[in-house]
């Protein structure tokens, strides 16, 4: 097989990352009304009250609850690709929350493309997948055979892509074939804004999309212009806010890109603003309530974030507030955070609630034992610390592995 250039392979990873973070991020529909104005259009599926109370759970993260109600949404609309598209996002989101992949500081930095984050590919899933994003392109196209400039058909085959994408560049990890569905997604969304300016959903990914390329290394970008792949930073960000104020079925998830990007800027102070906006309009989803926590420890803000992470678990004491959360998110930015405070003991112990949750990853677990590890050691507890670093050796090779083989030969000293 013909080894990839490392510059193209270096930018074959930054443009799948369009994928990822144009719908891992969160989630899709605003039901408020903005007080400025704007025309926008969509496919009157999107409008009725069934899809709207569908999402209400899909974003309470009760994805058994949207499932049923998007299902029946489909039997009623068989022909509508839109309504196969519910059914796929719904699918995959359950899959990737299960797996702590929608913690967005998995994203936040460069080190999620250059690490081993291992994921464990299930092969029946992704049949399930490929099935049901087939199943959502063959209906758009059987549409835009009749009408090539269908805006409805158009999109819907280009969120079906744009969701394929994700799962094939987060879980699968290959990224040639996700570079390849994403630009077959931008391009079917930049048809749509051709078509119809005021179909402000088809924003989100071509304002990720330009963001992304747009934030490329010089190299880099001049390789992806070559490929006739253009990009503009500003101008992504200011279509992503476009479609944060207006969207139809996409505000939430332009809103969740953009406090990931300002995240990325440093932009910390916006990024709260548009993070805020979607705690305040979904209180009950975790995933928001733990972005809180994560931007004010990104900012240096570390005891505005200690105070969010212990107000999460808090509020989670409270039965039914929120649906399935998954606590080892929030113990172990609370970890990291006290870390840096110099926290060793209270860090310690947050970790080790990580490792009781029983929906904690592997990743994340090999990650709370190493860090388990050097807090004993650096409270002098050594044999504890070798018994950490021994666990992380015993789920296999990864970074943390070859962290826990250093730190057995000599304890970590911070």
């Amino acid at each position: 097989m013909r080894k990839i250039p490392q510059s193209r392979a270096s930018f074959i990873r930054m443009q799948w990352r369009l994928c990822l973070l144009s719908v891992v991020l969160a989630m899709i529909w605003p039901t408020t009304m903005h007080a400025e104005e704007r025309i926008t259009h969509t496919n009157p599926l999107n409008l009725q009250p069934e899809v709207r109370a569908a999402y209400e759970r899909f974003y309470t993260l009760d994805y058994d609850g949207a499932l049923s109600r998007f299902q029946k949404v489909k039997q009623a609309h068989p022909n509508d690709p839109m309504a196969a598209d519910y059914v796929l996002e719904t699918v995959l989101f359950h899959e990737l929350y299960n797996r702590d992949l929608l913690d967005t500081t998995l994203y936040a930095h460069d080190g999620f493309l250059t690490g081993k984050h291992q994921v464990v590919e299930d092969k029946a899933f992704t049949a399930h997948i490929e099935e049901l994003s087939g199943n959502a392109i063959h209906l758009a196209e059987q549409q835009l055979q009749k009408n090539p400039k269908d805006v409805n058909a158009l999109y819907a085959r280009g969120w079906s892509k744009s969701l394929h994408a994700t799962y094939v560049g987060l879980v699968q990890r290959s990224f040639i074939s996700a570079l390849r569905l994403a630009l077959q997604a931008r391009n079917d969304n930049d048809q749509v804004l051709d078509l119809d300016p005021d179909y402000v959903d088809a924003e989100l990914v071509v304002g990720v999309h330009q963001y992304v390329v747009g934030s490329l290394p010089f190299a880099i970008k001049m390789l992806a212009g070559l490929a006739g792949i253009h990009g503009n930073k500003q101008k992504g960000l200011e279509m992503l806010r476009d479609d944060g104020k207006h969207g139809v079925t996409t505000s939430v998830e332009a809103r969740t890109a953009l406090a990931l990007f300002l995240r990325r800027e440093a932009k910390y102070n916006e990024a709260a603003e548009w993070n805020d906006s979607l705690k305040r309009e979904y209180p009950h989803n975790f995933l928001f309530w733990l972005e809180a926590a994560n931007l004010q420890k990104d900012a240096g803000h570390a005891q505005q974030a200690i105070a969010l992470y212990r107000a999460l678990l808090d509020q989670s004491r409270h039965a039914g507030y929120f649906t399935n959360p998954h606590l080892e998110q929030a113990w172990f930015g609370l970890a990291d955070t006290l870390h840096g405070q110099r926290d060793a003991a209270g860090s310690a112990e947050a970790f080790e609630h990580v490792l009781a949750q029983p929906t904690v990853s592997p990743d994340l677990k090999r990650r709370a034992q190493l860090g388990a590890g050097m807090e004993y050691d650096l409270m002098g507890k050594r044999e504890q610390a070798e018994a950490a670093y021994r666990d992380v050796l015993a789920l296999g090779d990864s970074d943390q592995a070859s962290d826990a083989r250093r730190y057995l030969k000599a304890p970590y000293k911070g």
